[in-house]
């Protein structure tokens, strides 16, 4: 873009790259000033003949009071420029070559300028109250390191450069979080920063200004993510693109049937003797508990045949099947009579914990404590009957 104006862009970790200027005989090199030399900026007209004969003349007259008034204009002409600083020099309103760093020579009168800073800066994002993909609402704020690595395009292209970095910070957090989750913010702040500073750059490497590091700060969860049977949203969308059906809503939770066995009442399970019955273990309670809910729109819903092995404390193990192919669908003890689609290992407690909601089939596979045979989509469709247990 800036390509007539006859400048070189600062190469990355080397601020000397510049042409210099050195004062010798005072005389011009590598374009750093001459009389007659007129450099177009990024988006100045061509200029016409009367023009840079007038400007061609006062610089010379410029030059000319220099030489006479010499040494006291040396006092506002020359500028001492350090190497990690450049001048972005405009002579009569246009843009010439970056001076520096070292001795430069400036026109009083016809020539302004800009200093530019090429050391590396940062700069606060305050916290902001911003979403995630699964919904959470966190205040989140980000310490941003950054550089300037075209002085001119730093100047010309935007013109509160510091304030255009913030908000461009901003809005990108805002953008990128909504493809992470909160589990994976507060796990992996390194990538959401890493995709961040992507985001900033494909903005602000058009100023000039490259971000060179951005950390994320978690200060607050103002509202964590709606309990759901997916703990993480990709997890979710993994589960979706297996092949799995979509999750049931309360809507379309499958009610009991009408001429379903009902739930054995507490008295009947006194023995003739009149003994209190010892609490059900929650093995033989996953029996009483779903056989009430066989419905004939569960089967519609799940249409899948689980056999379930439940480790029990004493070191053996329980089977037990949930036939929901056919019919208002069966469960009971031992192995189903035809092959199950999927085969879950679960220990007693885990299974407890299923059965009060409390743990739910994606969340215990995640974490190790529910083992699956089969397809894990298929594995999954056990949320349905959860649901429908109330």
């Amino acid at each position: 873009m800036l390509a007539r104006s006859g400048y070189r862009v600062l190469p990355s970790g080397n601020p000397d790259g510049f042409p210099q200027w050195s004062p010798g005989a005072l005389r011009p090199q590598k374009g750093c000033w001459a009389p007659g030399r007129v450099d177009s900026g990024p988006s100045a007209a061509p200029q016409s003949w009367p023009s840079s004969l007038g400007r061609a003349v006062l610089g010379a007259l410029g030059l000319l009071l220099l030489l006479l008034t010499f040494p006291v204009s040396a006092w506002c002409a020359l500028k001492v420029v350090p190497a990690y600083e450049r001048l972005v020099v405009f002579r009569l309103g246009r843009l010439r070559r970056p001076l520096g760093p070292g001795l430069v020579l400036l026109l009083p009168g016809l020539d302004s300028f800009h200093k530019v800073d090429l050391r590396t800066k940062a700069f606060s994002v305050p916290p902001c109250k911003l979403a995630c993909k699964d919904r959470a609402v966190v205040s989140v704020g980000a310490d941003v390191q950054f550089r300037i690595w075209d002085p001119v395009l730093s100047v010309m292209a935007v013109k509160d450069l510091m304030s255009a970095a913030r908000l461009t910070a901003r809005n990108a957090m805002a953008r990128v979080l909504l493809s992470w989750s909160l589990h994976e913010v507060q796990g992996d702040k390194p990538r959401v920063g890493q995709q961040l500073l992507l985001e900033m750059n494909e903005v602000t490497l058009a100023w000039g200004l490259e971000v060179d590091r951005v950390e994320l700060a978690v200060e607050a969860v103002l509202q964590p993510p709606p309990r759901g049977p997916g703990l993480d949203s990709a997890l979710q969308l993994a589960l979706h693109l297996l092949g799995g059906r979509p999750l049931a809503t309360p809507a379309e939770l499958p009610l009991p049937a009408p001429d379903a066995d009902p739930v054995p009442d507490t008295a009947e399970l006194v023995s003739e003797t009149g003994d209190t019955p010892s609490p059900e273990p929650p093995a033989e309670g996953l029996l009483t508990r779903l056989r009430p809910v066989l419905s004939e729109t569960l089967v519609s819903r799940v249409g899948a045949c689980y056999q379930l092995n439940v480790g029990l404390p004493g070191g053996t193990q329980a089977t037990y099947f949930l036939d929901l192919t056919t019919g208002q669908g069966q469960v009971g003890h031992g192995p189903p009579q035809a092959p199950p689609d999927v085969v879950l290992d679960v220990t007693e407690a885990d299974l407890q914990a299923l059965l009060q909601r409390e743990l739910w089939p994606l969340g215990a596979y995640v974490g190790g404590r529910l083992r699956v045979q089969g397809d894990l989509a298929v594995a999954m469709r056990l949320e349905v009957v959860l649901r429908a247990l109330g």
